[in-house]
């Protein structure tokens, strides 16, 4: 319902505002431009995104689906079981939704978005049957729900492919900002959702966990900022990036090939899933994209943008980050205005730009609250969402912040 009124909005404050400009300023060529605007907008949504997006999903989806054959979503849920364990102290240690919950993180950690669905709504369908209240969320909901709102994801694939097919000179160099931003996110979020819950945070295990991964992050920003310069950060950054995805691709084919998977056929069957992705999100990208294209070409895009940055200005703050700021403003609300949003931005200000990046480090560092909200607690009937939607929104806030704090780390 959301996306229904901002997509609907987009088209009327952009008709309102021509007409102000034709009215008021005498601007008789601000409708042709905004007709134009569509055209160009609509072809470029297939032609120059879409279809080009299906061969690098295409193949990405079927590395993905090797490492789910080779075991790698096992291997997580083996690894961050005890943790888990821990943050969902209402859940019996052997009740199935443990096993649910830890498969979906670890398929959101890997990037296995098709994966990561299905576990997601099975964990809260698992959870539901613990709740007394069915109509309202538990504890245990309520951390689960936010945890996904962090955007939690160690690869962050669709980021990457849209970056690719944009002319990205190295796709990837925004694949550890984006690590830093969500982790950061992910982290805040626990603890800000078991302070809440009386959760015990000093358990060792909890413990080890916030503080060991917490340890990790302040590490790297601390020696990306006092060892290296803005050239060698990037130079590290695109190296280990690069690194780390091939790494993945290695191990999760000698992962399979120790399984004795025919890791042809395995990658076969998830490619699969490369071009149904990219035709199914068209429609979402086409209307999406149009309709920012309305709005930028009225003026009031460049009016909001100038605005924050006269604030941001007026407060003696640097204003480079502004023109990635619509994308963050969507993302909660929506993950294909969000996506629709970092490509203008990308068009506008250029792919390798700090702009491009920072919009592209954004996309990647949060999730669509209010989307994963309605779809998760609907899926269960639950109405009383209790501090989901507050929390998830300060999640995102926390993603944004640390978002524009590591781009101008790497990229300012």
């Amino acid at each position: 319902m959301a996306l229904n009124y901002i997509w609907t909005g987009f088209f009327l404050v952009g008709f309102l505002a021509a007409m102000a400009q034709w009215l008021f300023l005498g601007d008789t060529e601000i409708f042709k431009r905004i007709i134009d605007g569509t055209f160009d907008s609509a072809k470029m949504a297939v032609m120059d995104i879409a279809l080009p997006l299906a061969g690098v999903m295409t193949f990405w989806l079927g590395i993905m689906n090797v490492g789910e054959k080779a075991g790698a979503i096992s291997l997580f849920a083996r690894v961050i079981g005890p943790f888990f364990s821990r943050i969902f102290p209402g859940v019996p240690r052997e009740h199935p939704a443990n096993g649910h919950m830890v498969m979906n993180f670890s398929a959101n950690m890997l990037g296995l978005d098709n994966a990561a669905t299905p576990f997601g709504l099975k964990a809260m369908e698992s959870l539901q049957s613990l709740n007394p209240n069915k109509d309202e969320a538990t504890d245990a909901q309520l951390m689960f729900l936010v945890i996904q709102t962090s955007g939690l994801t160690i690869i962050p694939l669709a980021v990457m492919a849209q970056r690719a097919v944009l002319g990205a000179a190295n796709p990837a160099d925004i694949f550890i900002p984006t690590l830093i931003a969500t982790y950061t996110a992910t982290i805040f979020s626990i603890i800000m959702v078991g302070l809440r819950q009386r959760i015990n945070l000093f358990d060792p295990v909890i413990f080890a966990w916030i503080g060991g991964t917490a340890a990790l992050i302040a590490s790297m920003v601390f020696s990306f900022t006092y060892f290296l310069d803005k050239t060698q950060i990037q130079m590290v950054s695109s190296v280990v990036a690069n690194l780390v995805l091939f790494g993945v691709i290695a191990a999760f084919m000698t992962g399979a090939l120790r399984k004795k998977v025919n890791v042809f056929e395995a990658f076969i069957e998830g490619a699969k899933g490369g071009v149904e992705t990219s035709i199914k999100i068209i429609p979402y990208l086409v209307g999406m994209i149009v309709a920012i294209s309305v709005v930028r070409n009225s003026g009031i895009l460049g009016m909001v943008t100038s605005g924050f940055a006269w604030v941001f200005a007026a407060l003696g703050m640097q204003t480079d980050f502004v023109g990635a700021l619509p994308t963050a403003l969507m993302k909660s609300l929506s993950g294909s205005g969000a996506r629709a949003m970092m490509i203008d931005a990308i068009k506008t200000y250029g792919v390798d730009s700090f702009v491009g990046r920072l919009a592209s480090i954004m996309q990647g560092a949060s999730d669509t609250t209010f989307y994963i909200i309605a779809l998760y607690f609907g899926s269960v009937g639950i109405r009383k969402t209790r501090y989901a939607v507050s929390y998830g929104l300060l999640a995102d806030l926390v993603g944004i912040i640390v978002a524009i704090f590591v781009a101008y780390l790497f990229f300012g």
